[in-house]
């Protein structure tokens, strides 16, 4: 079993930057993801990284957010920069494991203020 613990979420200006951070235990990730859902919306794709380090980008964040891995520290990051109010919303880290499957982290809320 592998549970996920996310962590930087927060109040912030517009322009301003967070690093959102996700830690698994038990296990290394495969391929890792980062989603967003706002209020009455559904959840949505921002960005994927893979096993090998290749990462994609929703349209609308591309050129301001970067998601990384640190192997070692069986972590996934989301530097977030330039964040506009439309970015408010519930942050999710959901990652694969080899052996374990899919997990998803509690969810962190970004609010950025205009």
């Amino acid at each position: 079993q592998v549970q996920l613990v996310e962590s930087g979420g927060g109040l912030v200006q517009a322009g301003g930057s967070l690093r959102l951070s996700c830690v698994a235990s038990g296990s290394t990730f495969s391929a890792a993801n980062w989603y967003r859902q706002a209020p009455g919306k559904q959840r949505d794709l921002v960005a994927t990284i893979s096993s090998g380090g290749s990462s994609i980008y929703a349209e609308s964040v591309k050129g301001r957010f970067t998601i990384s891995r640190d192997n070692a520290k069986k972590a996934v990051y989301l530097q977030m920069n330039s964040l506009k109010p439309e970015d408010t919303a519930v942050y999710y880290c959901n990652g694969h494991f080899e052996v374990w499957g899919d997990f998803w982290g509690q969810g962190t809320q970004v609010t950025v203020s205009s």
